[in-house]
């Protein structure tokens, strides 16, 4: 068990690491002192808050480009100080940056944070670090420390399950968001397709159903370019369809799930989907993705997709969005790709060999991020971080880590405060007017730790018009063409599975999202697609299927 060999971990591993550590970042020799996991027994009057004396930890949080840089600037964290008397001396950085910088920063243990806010760290990265000793288990400090979370560990043991790695041991605290579940959770669509309704009204065409009349529309939007320019004073010219291919919501793949058996290939980052006979497959292996490739480029061949939709970034896209060039986008939200809303409407599922939506893996138990905070061993006071980290926990916090706040001093405000029908305060959501949601929420949201129920709507804070819209769209559209029983689910593998998954998805997913973007613009053979599967073969594809494949018969054994 990792526990019992906790403290030969630390005295074997972190010896090595704190040379290096001095050596390249010039220490003078100092020492630091390691948390070696060990639960720190405090008393709770201790944790009480707000805190008789004022209190400083240290964090590390990222933030959004073009937002407040200094985490305590943001009301969030101004009124949290305020309610606890513990201040955070923060370490922010830029999201573009975060990537690269904290991995500097988790091997820097002299300069190392108490915990880390947003670390959004993979399955590989929590095994490493916790074999490394630089992050310590919680589950103790849960128990003993944090009421809220525990509370929602014991009424949802699914997410304290997803939680604990195979030893026992949770070593990060999660992210969690319920909106709807099953097959109407808010998750089981991330690249939702939207079609430009004012377009096809003026042409007089219909909301197309099957592959051979969407790029009909598509060809109509083109052949009527001149006119849809002048009709709606679009200065730019038409793009019939655009995308960021190999970008999660952004990608076309939606489109791909009526060739073959209706699998698609809608999780882009490992290509996988679990059949009714509880197999698991790589989708991007299947007949039906050579078929849908070969489809897609037949559309690119003919102009109808975006030239620059392979190399475009997020500001680039909305920016053409917004010049009303578009005739169909994808996006979590249309709202943050263009200015006229009201215009647009989801293109339901295509109907080609067959008519079928899978939906995201892992989407059947809502938003869950289970490396979303950790608390490292430098921290001198973990039942503390633990304590002040609960609070994110707390129902009527979460919301407003999640989305944003109220009572701002600048032009946003998510949030009104109000009252639910009990009298008790409520978070009542503002209109956003003409803003982004994407924007409005990152100028004030700090996300980090936190959990968002079903059950907290309309007692602590109403759903977002956003979201209520978007599960809508999910149950009209989407619910009623996913055929499929299943998706694999939230596992937590051991750290030796975890770190050959990995090796094995580097080669594998690259090799993927380079065909897939190759042969959408340059077309290929069945040559090419039978060299294709040899090469994912070689580099691992049933050694990869068969780790999934294990812990989906563990899951659901």
């Amino acid at each position: 068990m990792r526990k019992r060999i906790y403290g030969n971990i630390v005295a074997a591993t972190l010896a090595a690491a704190l040379a290096f550590s001095f050596t390249a970042c010039g220490g003078s020799g100092s020492k630091v002192e390691l948390n070696d996991g060990t639960l720190q027994e405090v008393d709770l009057e201790e944790l009480k808050f707000p805190l008789a004396e004022k209190k400083t930890l240290t964090g590390m949080i990222s933030y959004p480009a073009n937002t407040e840089s200094d985490p305590n600037k943001r009301t969030i964290f101004k009124r949290l100080q305020e309610e606890t008397n513990v201040e955070i001396d923060w370490t922010a950085i830029q999201q573009d940056q975060w990537g690269d910088k904290i991995t500097l920063a988790m091997a820097n243990l002299d300069t190392l944070s108490d915990f880390i806010f947003t670390a959004n760290f993979s399955d590989n990265d929590l095994l490493r670090y916790a074999d490394q000793g630089v992050i310590i288990p919680l589950e103790e400090y849960i128990d003993a420390y944090m009421p809220n979370l525990k509370a929602i560990f014991d009424k949802y043991p699914e997410y304290k399950k997803m939680s604990t790695d195979t030893e026992g041991h949770i070593w990060a605290l999660p992210w969690i968001e319920q909106l709807g579940s099953e097959k109407t959770a808010i998750q089981t669509v991330s690249e939702m397709s939207f079609i430009n309704k004012k377009w096809l009204d003026f042409l007089g065409l219909d909301v197309p159903e099957t592959v051979e009349e969407f790029k009909q529309t598509l060809e109509a939007f083109r052949d009527h370019a001149s006119e849809l320019q002048k009709e709606f004073a679009i200065d730019g010219s038409i793009i019939p369809m655009s995308c960021i291919v190999n970008d999660g919501s952004q990608d076309m793949a939606i489109l791909l799930n009526g060739f073959g058996e209706g699998y698609g290939d809608n999780d882009q980052g490992r290509h996988i989907a679990v059949t009714d006979d509880l197999k698991v497959i790589c989708t991007a292996a299947q007949p039906g993705f050579k078929d849908g490739i070969a489809w897609l480029h037949s559309l690119y061949e003919e102009g109808l997709i975006d030239s620059e939709a392979f190399t475009q970034d997020w500001s680039t896209y909305v920016s053409k969005g917004k010049s009303g060039r578009y005739g169909v986008c994808f996006s979590w939200d249309v709202a943050n790709i263009v200015d006229d809303f009201d215009g647009w409407v989801p293109l339901p599922a295509l109907t080609a060999d067959t008519r079928n939506i899978t939906p995201e893996n892992g989407s059947f138990t809502g938003g869950y991020d289970r490396g979303r905070c950790v608390v490292t061993a430098v921290a001198k006071e973990p039942a503390l971080i633990c304590a002040w980290l609960d609070r994110m926990y707390d129902p009527f916090q979460s919301p407003q880590n999640n989305w944003g706040t109220y009572g701002e001093d600048d032009d946003f405000d998510i949030f009104e405060l109000g009252e639910n029908e009990n009298g008790d305060q409520m978070l009542k959501h503002a209109p956003l007017g003409d803003a982004s949601p994407v924007e409005v929420r990152e100028a004030e949201s700090v996300n980090g730790p936190l959990a968002v129920l079903d059950e907290y709507y309309d007692v602590y804070v109403t759903c977002p018009d956003d979201a209520k819209y978007r599960l809508d769209w999910i149950e009209k559209y989407y619910t009623p063409d996913m055929n499929t029983k299943y998706v694999y689910p939230n596992v937590f593998m051991s750290q030796e599975d975890t770190e050959e998954l990995s090796n094995l998805q580097t080669d594998i997913t690259k090799a993927i999202n380079t065909k897939r973007s190759d042969w959408i613009m340059n077309g290929f053979t069945d040559k090419d697609w039978d060299a294709y599967l040899d090469e994912l073969e070689a580099y691992g594809l049933s050694d990869m299927l068969d780790i999934f494949q294990k812990y989906l018969d563990a899951y659901y054994k």
